[in-house]
């Protein structure tokens, strides 16, 4: 399966783990990669540039074959030391940056300089034009399906991912929604390179989060997710849980983001996907959680996909004919 993408990463199939907080680990990342994907660690979830050094040389010895680290932007990450980071995967040389949140122009310098190639997230065309302009080399839109966060728009990947594709000449990567091989086809089919996931890559055995997660995921349908932080301008597309729907009705009366604070705050996120405490905390999860029916390795997701994607080309082809 051959894109501007496959070569762009040097991988085998157009299929990205997207990064994810607390999740995004050593053990996910190389399986990713190993299967002939790309996979990603998160800066942000190792938390010290040491951290994030060590978490790449694990991957290196799972894996010989090319994954990314996730740089978060985030407004409220203003003190996550990137540049840091940044020499961290220059001294290792992991050369493929994954960005998210604000406009990665404040580091472009620094990566382009050093031969990163950078993907970077958006919601929108307007923002895929800034960052092409900015010299990014490709773009994830990721639509409100996403699990974590889908902007303030509320477009469907349906819309979004043509809009942006239209409107850059850069290759476009999609997300938000995707679980199988026959969404695969039909990004390709619109014109996108590739697909990110992240909430599909979840729920298989190399993700270091705990079981009561993964058997959750398997029973929850489409309608199992909300956004919430929408009132306080970063919304996020997280599980229906105890938690989440206090947050969604403590901003429906107009709560101050202090009094919200307690409620979102990352640290409590640890007591689910460590603890299998499914009300502990908020957590991020796609819409496309109702499309996932089993727990697979990896390995066998990736194989899977590629051969759901075999057979919705032949029959779009035998459809045309």
């Amino acid at each position: 399966m051959k894109t501007r993408i496959t070569e762009l990463l040097g991988i085998e199939y157009p299929i990205i783990c997207g990064g994810m907080f607390q999740v995004g680990r050593a053990e996910l990342a190389a399986a990713v990669s190993e299967a002939g994907g790309l996979g990603i660690i998160t800066s942000k979830t190792q938390g010290s540039p040491d951290k994030l050094r060590e978490e790449i040389r694990k991957v290196k010895a799972l894996t010989k074959k090319p994954f990314g680290v996730n740089l978060n932007l985030f407004p409220s990450q203003s003190a996550t030391p990137n540049e840091e980071f940044i020499e961290v995967m220059i001294q290792e040389n992991v050369r493929i940056v994954e960005t998210s949140g604000q406009s990665p122009e404040p580091l472009m310098k620094l990566l382009k300089d050093n031969n990163f190639i950078v993907m970077h997230k958006v919601i929108g065309a307007k923002y895929a034009i800034t960052a092409e302009r900015l010299g990014v080399d490709a773009v994830i839109v990721v639509g409100n399906e996403t699990g974590g966060h889908p902007g303030m728009s509320d477009v469907g990947t349906m819309v979004a991912l043509p809009r942006v594709i239209d409107s850059v000449k850069i290759p476009v990567i999609a997300g938000g929604g995707f679980a199988d091989g026959r969404g695969l086809v039909g990004a390709l089919a619109f014109g996108a390179e590739g697909v990110l996931m992240g909430t599909r890559f979840m729920a298989t055995k190399e993700a270091t989060i705990h079981d009561n997660v993964k058997k959750w995921m398997i029973s929850a349908d489409e309608t199992q997710t909300v956004v919430v932080q929408k009132t306080i301008g970063s919304p996020s597309r997280v599980a229906k849980n105890e938690v989440s729907k206090e947050v969604e009705r403590l901003e429906t009366k107009g709560t101050s983001i202090e009094e919200l604070l307690p409620l979102i705050t990352g640290q409590r996120t640890k007591h689910v996907y460590f603890e299998g405490d499914l009300d502990g905390g908020i957590w991020s999860c796609g819409q496309s959680v109702g499309l996932i029916q089993e727990v697979l390795s990896v390995e066998e997701l990736i194989k899977q996909m590629v051969a759901e994607a075999k057979k919705a080309s032949a029959f779009i082809q035998e459809s045309i004919i």
